[in-house]
Order: structure tokens, then sequence, then C-alpha cells
């Protein structure tokens, strides 16, 4: 057991930076998942909606948490097969096609914004978030644990500037479109959709999970999950606000924000951080597998061999590169919302009903560590 312990404020906001920082994709840091499901919705009917996602993402983090503190399942292959038995395979085919997508969207993201933000090739994109994913992968997980959170903190820095700036000078404007008071019929539906839809984040972070020592611990990680999931979305939703239907009907809702700044400097400082979330969402994909792969192999010879986690890093890395680069992510894609009500079936329903069972049964004292965590 990891016996070097996190303080006590730490525990309680790691997962949920954790979580927030592998939810940001592409999709969503760019306003374009934003627009889709919560935009189309009004701006009130939006907020609404992000409400619904909150509660959901806290409720599923909190019981996953806790099944994870009580049973010591620290990796996506343990918790599963604790969960789901023999049916833990199917989650492990629906992690992998996600994962494929996933990661393969980030590199093309990346390239994107190198290529439109300097006018450098897309490969030199590609390029660093390679090198960082497969850094911050071998370095293990309390290096990935301190650059994730120390990110976020960075990136709620550039969005209070990024609000301060819009609202100062299209406040009235997000305060007229907000006043309409907009709410579609299905503002309920597209927020529970959006929770499903990136259900798979949840069991990426269990690594962040081995400090709890309390059931008060986990329940109050999983809100705090749910608030640090969703409020960067609400931050994106209302600043839309300032040209609310250009923002939501446009392929990349930031670019007709920015636009409308007009400030170059923000701009970049926009792309960095986004630059970041990339490679924080894509290394946390990785991480999992790689604690799947490590745990199962320490069972079976009783250490890891040193080879496993960079073959792991640089494998699945060029693996993404050749997901976004020959056209296979339209292909996956196609696919994409049967994956979801996978995730849906094989996790969300089975840990708010097997999961709280085994739950109850089992009593808030956590199983004795049988084995020890890698944490570098």
């Amino acid at each position: 057991m990891n016996t070097t312990k996190k303080k006590s404020w730490v525990r309680f906001l790691m997962p949920g930076l954790i979580f927030q920082q592998v939810v940001i994709g592409g999709g969503y840091g760019t306003g374009a998942e934003i627009a889709q499901f919560f935009g189309t919705q009004g701006l009130v009917g939006g907020l609404m909606g992000q409400a619904v996602t909150l509660v959901l993402w806290a409720i599923v983090c909190a019981a996953t948490f806790e099944f994870v503190r009580i049973f010591r399942t620290f990796d996506y292959g343990t918790f599963m097969s604790k969960l789901l038995g023999k049916g833990a395979i199917l989650y492990e085919i629906c992690y992998w096609v996600m994962m494929a997508l996933v990661i393969g969207i980030v590199n093309a993201s990346a390239g994107s914004i190198v290529a439109t933000t300097t006018g450098l090739s897309k490969w030199v994109g590609i390029g660093i978030l390679s090198v960082g994913m497969i850094y911050l992968t071998i370095k293990g997980a309390v290096l990935i644990e301190k650059a994730l959170s120390m990110w976020s903190y960075f990136m709620y820095a550039v969005y209070i500037i990024f609000m301060v700036v819009i609202f100062t000078k299209f406040g009235d404007v997000i305060s007229a479109e907000f006043a309409k008071g907009q709410v579609e019929s299905s503002w309920l539906l597209s927020g529970a959709q959006y929770a499903f839809y990136n259900l798979v984040c949840v069991p990426v972070v269990l690594y962040t999970v081995r400090d709890m020592e309390t059931r008060k611990e986990a329940v109050v990680c999983g809100l705090f999950s749910g608030v640090f999931g969703i409020l960067p979305a609400v931050l994106l939703l209302l600043v839309m606000g300032c040209d609310f239907t250009a923002a939501v009907s446009a392929e990349i809702p930031v670019s007709v924000i920015f636009d409308r700044l007009d400030m170059t400097w923000l701009y970049i400082l926009f792309e960095i951080v986004l630059m970041g979330t990339l490679i924080a969402t894509g290394t946390g994909f990785i991480k999992a597998v790689d604690d799947r792969v490590e745990i199962a192999y320490r069972r079976k010879h009783g250490t890891v061999a040193a080879w496993i986690r960079p073959t792991i890093a640089v494998g699945l890395t060029v693996m993404s590169i050749i997901v976004s680069s020959f056209g296979l992510i339209p292909l996956i894609a196609k696919g994409y919302g049967t994956i979801c009500w996978g995730f849906l079936i094989l996790f969300a329903i089975p840990i708010l009903t097997i999961g709280i069972y085994k739950i109850k049964q089992h009593g808030p004292i956590p199983d004795e560590d049988t084995e020890e965590y890698n944490t570098h």
C-alpha cells in the first residue's frame, strides 16, 4: 500500500480535477459538444441540462469511488471483474474501441490547433502531444496527478480572464440572451445524454482514489467531480451568449467568440490551455490501460517488467496517430452511439444497482490491500 498520504484537501480535490482534465477533449474544449448538447436547448435550457449532467456525474462518481475504496480496485480491469464478473470482457471491448476513437480525435485536434494557430505543420502538434502523453505515462501516477491538477489551476485562471473580458465587453448582450428564458423541451434528455456520453472517463481515474479513507471522502469527491467536470462547460455556454445563434451553429463555437473579441493574445492563451487538456485526456486513457496491464502482470509474475509501461505508452500513442491520420475516425465514430449505450448498460446501471448492493453488503471498512499500487 502507498504509505505516503496526501493532505486531506488534496484527497478531496484530486479525483475531480483529474476527471475534469480527462473529460475536456477536443469537442468539449472547442465548445462543439457544449453547443450540440446544451446550446441547442437555449441559454437557460442549456444551464438546466448542465445541472442534470452534474447530478448524474456526481452520483456515478460517488458510487464508483466508494466501490473502489472498499474493494481496492484501482484499475478498470479489476474494478469491472468485481462488478460484472465474466461480463467484464464486454466492457473491455467497449473501452478499447472508445479509447481508439478518443485519442485519435485528440491527435487530430492537436494537429489542427498548431496548424491554425501558428501555420506550422500538423505534425508539430501531433509530436508535442505524443511526447507529452508518453512522458507523463512513463513517469507514473504521482507526476500525472501533479501535472494535471496544476494544469486545472492554469486553465481556471485563463477561463476567469476569458469570462471577465467577455462580460466586460458583452455583458449586456449575454444578459439579454439569458432574459429570453429559452428552454427547449429536450433539455433533460440532452443533459442525461451528455453525462452518459462521457461515462468512459470515470473508470479512467480510479487510481486517484487510492488514498481515500472514508465513505464521506468518496461521496464528497464524487460531488466535486460532477462540479469540476461541468464547470468549464457552464462558463463556455455563458460566453457563447455574446453571439448565441452564431456560436451554437458554428463548427468551432469558440472561434465565433474570439472573432468578436479580436484579442489574439487571449486566443493563443486559450489554445495553449486546450493543447494541455488534450495531452491530459490522451494520458488518462493510456494510463488506465497501463494500470490494467501492470496489475494483471504483477498478479501472474509477482513483479512488473520494466518494458511494459514504455511499450504501452509508445504503442498506444502510435495507434492514435494511425487512427487520426488514416481516416479511421469516421469509421469508428459510426458506432459511437452504440458504444455510449454500452457504457450505460455495462457501467452506469451496474454500479448504481449491483455496485451499491455490494457496497451495502460489504460495509464501510475497506478490504486489506493485497498488492501495492505502483505510483512511480
